[in-house]
């Protein structure tokens, strides 16, 4: 009579396992973009292709078992395990586009724009960050991590804004490399957009609401963020 929760329970703990496995995939993929770009090493920027098939291997893994157990288990393990499914989907699209970034770098990495070359490394750094703070909010069912995943994804947008402008104002840029410079830029901005998609996941799963409430709960004043804290302390007094 306890086999079938007991398969259950391991089935629920795999996929919390497999996640984790590809938050720490995704995260050394991005990690191998920033380090690849910034030391125009075409082996660092090679790995980016291993990740990226374990990336789908996990994909595949996850969706096999969630499609078997979500049906069998109780509300919060369901929750748990659809919100997994979403989380690998994303880092598998993480992976794809920092595959897509690998293959423009590898044939212009050496011969780019400095400014370009930090700007990349910058953003690349900055998603591996991103990556990190997602997976550590799900795994402390943390808001703070996930509203900052939400709040950095600005940063990689402002980058990537700057690296267009400058293409376009530069009339003496050489078109080839500025093709493939933009299309790195445009990657891992999307990259980005998948890791806050992430991010507001962990917030509805964590809190129940939309992001929107999330997000103004975090913009209140100091003053009644204040008044906030002091009427917690009352009700629990």
């Amino acid at each position: 009579m306890n086999a079938v929760p007991s398969m259950l329970d391991d089935s629920h703990g795999r996929v919390l396992a497999l996640t984790k496995e590809a938050f720490a995939i995704a995260h050394a993929a991005a990690s191998a973009a920033a380090e690849g770009v910034a030391a125009s090493s075409s082996k660092r920027l090679d790995a980016l292709r291993e990740h990226e098939a374990e990336l789908d291997r996990l994909d595949f893994e996850v969706d096999e078992l969630v499609t078997r157990s979500i049906t069998s288990t109780s509300e919060s393990q369901a929750r748990d395990l659809l919100a997994c499914m979403k989380f690998v989907i994303g880092l598998e699209r993480i992976g794809d586009l920092l595959l897509n970034f690998s293959n423009r770098a590898m044939s212009v990495v050496s011969k780019i724009d400095i400014q370009d070359t930090k700007d990349l490394t910058m953003m690349a750094s900055r998603l591996e960050k991103m990556i990190n703070d997602a997976e550590q909010s799900f795994s402390l069912r943390s808001l703070d991590r996930a509203v900052a995943v939400l709040r950095a994804d600005g940063e990689l947008d402002r980058l990537r804004n700057l690296i267009v402008l400058r293409h376009l104002e530069d009339s003496g840029a050489r078109y080839q490399e500025s093709f493939h410079v933009l299309f790195m830029a445009q990657s891992l901005e999307r990259a980005g957009d998948h890791a806050k998609n992430i991010a507001e996941e962990v917030c509805h799963l964590v809190s129940g609401q939309p992001v929107r409430h999330v997000l103004r709960s975090y913009d209140k004043p100091i003053e009644q963020m204040f008044i906030d804290q002091l009427r917690s302390k009352s009700k629990r007094a």
